[in-house]
């Protein structure tokens, strides 16, 4: 994990080196209180979850944002529970130390607590996820304790909500602080571990953050979030579609990527791949 968590001791009173256990719901509370940043990125198979787990990512999103990113939708709305099970199933293979956090899709939570509780423990127990997020502040109170008491860890998610992306006319920088604290306040008391902020003035991030005592986790909400998360597309250079201001692009794999299929298919039917080296004698 980041600097300030580096080992744990076991059941002997023995120093076990931080980077060799696993993440834990415990763990992103105390480095909210050791003043620790905490980093998290999206992932929705096992092969890029490996790689980002071995960078030593503290947690893994499976998001909804597959429905974009993976799927091509022009939103995530169209996602089922199904496909989010199995895109958590094939991370939770991939990951050995990150925390791996299910979204809840879009009405797989709002109908109920009882269906709340049901699909939240679906994602743990088919996905095996280690925790679940769900949209919404207040008006998500009810799924939050409910899935909460089944003993299902939840992370909150407010600011910009993409499942409402209806709702707002589009992804939009949201400005309501009156009701963006109050939305924070109220599911921190509903019982989230931690809380996505997205899409919200600098100003306003060190605000919620300065007013709940649990992680905050920032998308486009400023430096004073607890902690960051990117879709690792994003940041990794394989989606143009869209390009958010608060988006850092650290590589431009989409760039490398074509140009060694071209290299391949040009070698290809010039007769220079396979060589000798590539054929079996």
């Amino acid at each position: 994990m980041s600097a300030g968590i580096r080992a744990r001791e076991n059941s002997c009173g023995i120093s076990i080196p931080r980077e060799t256990l696993p993440v834990t719901v415990p763990d992103f509370l105390a480095a909210r209180h050791r003043g620790t940043r905490l980093t998290m990125l999206t992932a929705y198979d096992a092969t890029m979850a490996r790689l980002l787990d071995g960078a030593g990512v503290d947690a893994l999103l499976v998001g909804d944002s597959l429905g974009m990113v993976v799927q091509g939708q022009p939103d995530c709305l169209g996602v089922t529970l199904e496909e989010m099970i199995y895109h958590t199933r094939l991370v939770a293979r991939g990951a050995r130390r990150s925390l791996v956090v299910a979204d809840m899709p879009f009405l797989s939570y709002q109908v109920s607590p009882q269906q709340a509780v049901e699909n939240a423990g679906r994602l743990i127990k088919e996905g095996n996820a280690h925790a679940v997020k769900l949209e919404g502040g207040q008006r998500s109170v009810a799924a939050i304790e409910a899935i909460v008491n089944a003993d299902i860890p939840v992370m909150g998610h407010i600011g910009l909500t993409p499942q409402s992306v209806r709702r707002l006319g589009g992804f939009r920088v949201q400005r309501d602080e009156e009701r963006l604290l109050a939305d924070a306040l109220a599911i921190e008391k509903a019982g989230v571990f931690a809380m996505v902020v997205e899409c919200v003035p600098s100003e306003l991030g060190r605000k919620i953050t300065a007013a709940v005592k649990v992680p905050t986790i920032g998308i486009g909400a400023g430096s004073d979030c607890t902690g960051q998360i990117l879709v690792s597309h994003d940041l990794l250079g394989l989606f143009n579609d869209l390009r958010p201001r608060f988006v850092k692009q650290y590589a431009d794999l989409g760039n490398d990527i074509t140009h060694a299929v071209e290299t391949y298919c040009r070698e290809v039917r010039e007769g220079q791949f396979p060589s000798a080296e590539h054929e079996f004698r």
